[in-house]
C-alpha cells in the first residue's frame, strides 16, 4: 500500500504547487496587505515596545549598542567604519549639546539641512534620543522654498551642513525675521563635542505612538512644499516590518547613496537596518565614478535604488568594479521595463526587489523578482488577496484631461477591468483614519487626498494619485502619476508650484506646467506652456532672463527644460486647465499640433533656444543630453 499512498501524496503536492503558482497563495500569505500590514508578530512587537516605553528608533539602536552587538559595524562611509557602540557614543554627545547648549525641548521640532554624512545621522538619532521631532529639509532647496519649510515646521533652528551653506546664506535675512537661528556643523564641530552624560530616560518615557517623530517633505520645488508627519508608531512599524520582509540579518550590508532627507533612504534603508542590527554603507551622493568602487569596497550584499539611478548606471561607462561586488539583491522602486533585465545582466545582480510605496500614501506592494514572470511589475495580487482586499483597494477609471474620476449615470466611480489603467484608491473608515498619513500644519492638503461618495453615498477613500493596471495573472504594473506632480531626477515636481514661480516672470501672462516623456530618460521632463503678456512677442521676449529667473527660484530638477509658446491655454467648461493633449504630444516634432513653438534649455545654455528636429534626433540618439 505504500506506493499508492506515496503516489497520492505526490499528486497532492503537485496540485498544491500548481495552485500556489497560479493563485500566488504563498505570496499573499507572506505579504498580506502590501507586506506592511501589522501581523500578529508585528502587533506583539509594538505592544512590547509600548509596555516597556521604548518606542523610538533610538531605543532599538541602544539595544544593539549596549547589549546585543556593540562591536558590530553600523556604518561604513568613505573608507571609515563605526561600530554600533562607537556611533551610539557620538549620538549621546550630540544629544547633550542639543539639550544643554541649544536648549531643545521634548516635542520641539528642529530642522536639519544637509547631505549624506555620519554627522547628519548623528543629528537625526540624537534628536530622536532627546524626544525632539526632526524636520528633514531637502538640502537642494534655497530661496522661498527653504524659508517656507522653516516657517511651516516652526523650528527655532536650522542646523545646517557647511557643505550647503551656499543655499542657506542668501536667505539669512528671512530666517532672522522668522526668529530662526542658523547653526552650521561639520565633522570637526561634531568631534569637538565631549559631554557623554547618558540621556535622561525622562526625555523619552512619555512619547506615544501617535506623536510626530519626523517631517519628511514630499516636494523639493519652491512655493509650497508639504511636510508629511511621520508618527512614532509608523516609523516603528515600517522599520521593523521592512526588516522582516527583506529578511535582514546582522550580516546584511545595504548600500545607499539616496538622500537621507527622503523617505526611501530614511524608512527603507536606515531604520530597517537598525532594526535588524545590520550595516549601512552610505554614499555621500550618486557619482558614476565612485558608485561601484564604494559598493565593492563596502562588501554590500544589498543595493538600494531608484529607477533613475539604475538608468544612469546602465547608460554610464564601464567600471572595473561593476561586476566585482557582493550584491545579491537590488531593492527599491521605479525600475523601468527597458532597464530591468539589462541592469540585472550587466551588473550581475540576481534579485530585483521592486516595491511601490509613498511617504504620504497608503498600501505598499512588493515584487521579489528573480525571473521573467514578475519582471517589470510592482507586485502580485493573488486569490487570497483579491478575496480579502478587493473592496479595500480599487482602481477606478479617470478622465485623462481633467484628471477627475469618471462616474456612471448614477454618479458613482467605474471600476477598471483587467489591464485597464486607473487611479488606485484605498478605503477609509473612522477606525483607520488616525493611522492615515497627513500633512503637517496643512489640513487643506490632507483633505484633498480624500474623496467621498465613490461607490455609495457616504463612503470615503484615499487617493493615491497614481495610475496602475492589473493583468489576468494578478501582476500589477505602474502606469503613471496623476495630478499636479511628476517625477524627474528622483524628485517629485509639483506643476502648480512650478507654474506659480514661472508665472511671476513679468513677460508671462499664463502658464501651464506638465511633464513630458523623453526617450532615454525615466520620469518626465518639465515643460511649461506659456502665454505672453499683451504687447510681447517672441521677438521681444527675453528668453535669457526667463532662464535666469527660473534657475534662481527653483531647484535645478524643477526648472522647466522645455517651453511651449502658445497664444492661449485650453480650459474645460469648469475652467480647469487641460493638460492631456500637451502631455500626449510632448516635444516630439511629429506630434506637436498647431502653430505653437517649442523652446528648450540645454544644460550649458544661459537661455531658452528654439527646439529643432536635429535636437530631438540628438536626444533620441543620445548625442544630446538634457542633464
Amino acid at each position: 500500500m505504500a506506493l499508492p499512498i506515496l503516489a497520492g501524496a505526490a499528486g497532492a503536492s503537485a496540485l498544491a504547487a500548481y495552485a500556489n503558482a497560479k493563485f500566488h497563495i504563498a505570496h499573499d500569505l507572506k505579504n498580506a496587505r502590501g507586506g506592511l500590514a501589522p501581523s500578529k508578530e508585528v502587533v506583539d512587537f509594538i505592544t512590547d515596545r509600548v509596555v516597556r516605553k521604548r518606542v523610538l528608533t533610538y531605543h532599538v539602536f541602544e539595544d544593539h549598542a549596549l547589549r546585543n552587538q556593540p562591536n558590530h559595524p553600523f556604518l561604513i562611509f568613505e573608507g571609515k567604519t563605526w561600530t554600533y557602540r562607537e556611533f551610539f557614543d557620538c549620538i549621546i554627545r550630540v544629544g547633550n549639546w542639543l539639550m544643554n547648549d541649544m536648549g531643545v525641548e521634548v516635542g520641539e521640532v528642529v530642522a536639519i539641512d544637509g547631505g549624506n554624512s555620519p554627522e547628519y545621522l548623528m543629528l537625526w538619532f540624537a534628536l530622536d534620543a532627546i524626544g525632539a521631532t526632526t524636520s528633514f529639509v531637502n538640502w537642494n532647496l534655497t530661496g522661498p522654498g527653504l524659508v517656507h519649510c522653516a516657517k511651516l515646521c516652526g523650528s527655532r533652528y536650522l542646523i545646517t551642513d557647511t557643505d550647503v551653506k551656499y543655499n542657506v546664506e542668501p536667505c539669512r535675512a528671512e530666517f532672522e525675521d522668522l526668529g530662526v537661528k542658523i547653526h552650521y556643523y561639520d565633522p570637526s564641530f561634531i568631534a569637538s563635542l565631549l559631554d557623554n552624560t547618558p540621556i535622561p530616560k525622562s526625555r523619552q518615557e512619555n512619547i506615544s505612538l501617535e506623536s510626530v517623530r519626523g517631517l519628511i517633505y514630499t516636494s523639493g520645488t519652491t512655493g509650497l512644499p508639504k511636510a508629511v508627519a511621520m508618527s512614532t508608531g509608523r516609523e516603528l512599524l515600517v522599520g521593523h516590518s521592512t526588516a522582516q520582509y527583506l529578511e535582514l540579518k546582522p550580516t546584511s550590508i545595504m548600500f545607499t547613496c539616496m538622500p537621507m532627507y527622503h523617505g526611501a533612504a530614511h524608512g527603507l534603508c536606515a531604520t530597517p537596518c537598525i532594526h535588524a542590527g545590520a550595516t549601512i554603507a552610505l554614499g555621500r551622493k550618486f557619482s558614476h565614478k565612485t558608485f561601484w568602487p564604494e559598493v565593492a569596497a563596502s562588501k554590500a550584499n544589498i543595493l538600494q535604488y531608484v529607477g533613475e539611478l539604475c538608468r544612469y548606471l546602465l547608460n554610464g561607462p564601464a567600471n572595473p568594479y561593476e561586476r566585482k561586488h557582493n550584491v545579491q539583491m537590488a531593492w527599491g522602486n521605479g525600475m523601468r521595463p527597458d532597464v530591468w533585465e539589462p541592469f540585472r545582466e550587466r551588473f550581475n545582480i540576481p534579485v530585483i526587489n521592486e516595491l511601490y510605496a509613498a511617504t504620504d500614501g497608503l498600501g505598499a506592494s512588493f515584487n521579489r523578482n528573480a525571473g521573467p514572470f514578475t519582471a517589470h511589475t510592482i507586485g502580485l495580487r493573488g486569490l487570497l488577496w483579491n478575496w480579502r482586499f478587493n473592496n479595500e483597494e480599487v482602481r477606478v477609471k479617470m478622465d485623462v484631461d481633467t484628471e477627475d474620476i469618471m462616474r456612471d449615470a448614477k454618479g458613482f466611480a467605474i471600476r477598471c477591468g483587467v489591464n485597464e489603467p486607473g487611479q488606485v484608491l484605498h478605503r477609509l473608515t473612522p477606525e483607520t483614519l488616525p493611522s492615515v498619513p497627513g500633512y503637517f500644519n496643512n489640513d487643506d492638503a490632507t483633505e484633498k487626498r480624500r474623496i467621498y461618495d465613490v461607490f455609495e453615498k457616504g463612503d470615503m477613500w484615499f487617493k493615491s494619485g497614481d495610475m496602475m493596471r492589473q493583468d489576468c495573472d494578478g501582476r500589477v504594473f505602474f502606469v503613471d502619476r496623476l495630478g499636479d506632480t511628476f517625477r524627474w531626477k528622483s524628485e517629485n515636481v509639483s506643476t502648480n508650484e512650478v507654474a506659480d514661480m514661472v508665472g511671476k516672470y513679468p513677460q508671462i501672462a499664463e502658464t501651464n506646467v506638465y511633464g513630458v516623456s523623453v526617450p532615454g530618460y525615466d520620469g518626465r521632463a518639465g515643460a511649461a506652456s506659456i502665454v505672453m503678456t499683451d504687447g510681447v512677442t517672441e521677438a521681444t521676449f527675453n528668453f535669457q532672463e526667463l532662464a535666469t529667473h527660473a534657475r534662481a527660484v527653483l531647484p535645478g530638477y524643477a526648472v522647466p527644460l522645455f517651453l511651449r509658446v502658445t497664444p492661449a491655454l485650453e480650459y474645460t467648461g469648469t475652467l480647469k486647465i487641460q493638460k492631456g493633449r500637451l502631455k500626449r504630444e510632448g516635444v516630439n516634432p511629429d506630434l506637436v499640433t498647431g502653430e505653437d513653438k517649442i523652446y528648450w534649455l540645454p544644460p550649458t545654455s544661459d537661455r531658452y533656444l528654439p527646439f529643432e528636429r536635429k535636437d530631438w534626433e540628438g536626444i533620441k540618439s543620445k548625442s544630446v543630453r538634457l542633464t
